[in-house]
């Protein structure tokens, strides 16, 4: 199960380029359910999502460098590339922070991850976040995928 919260980021935190780096890229090749296809630095996987906004379901298999290039021709919609900085919260907590490239530029978003709704629904976000974007579909990466 995925529990997260996703907020708009209007200005980047002080020192990000001190924060973890990863490069991803990713592509759709179905958007409801979702199934998703990634690279990750040099990581590569096939995953799919089920429906919901706040709290859903999520399988994660891994993927040859072959096989995510023979997928990445089936896509639909746009290849969404992104850098992510992995930025630590209190209470044990990370920032995803993705700082969208190409025709999603200049989009900021940030996804905190969760073990329960209930302490999702009581998180109070750093005062750099934006607004609360968690119950807007039109934020999800397979929204976005869409052109």
């Amino acid at each position: 199960m995925e529990i997260e919260r996703k907020y708009l980021i209007h200005r980047l935190p002080e020192h990000i380029e001190s924060y973890p780096c990863r490069i991803i890229s990713q592509g759709y090749l179905n958007t409801s359910p979702v199934i998703r296809i990634r690279q990750d630095n040099d990581r590569y996987e096939l995953t799919y999502k089920s429906e919901g906004l706040m709290a859903r379901q999520e399988y994660n298999l891994p993927l040859t460098r072959e096989s995510y290039e023979h997928l990445l021709t089936k896509i639909d919609g746009r290849l969404i590339r992104k850098k992510r900085y992995m930025i630590p919260l209190e209470n044990n907590l990370t920032a995803e922070l993705d700082v969208f490239k190409d025709e999603l530029a200049p989009l900021i978003l940030v996804e905190v991850e969760f073990n329960s709704e209930e302490e999702a629904r009581s998180f109070t976000p750093p005062s750099w976040f934006g607004e609360d974007v968690t119950f807007s579909g039109k934020y999800h990466n397979s929204s976005l995928s869409q052109t």
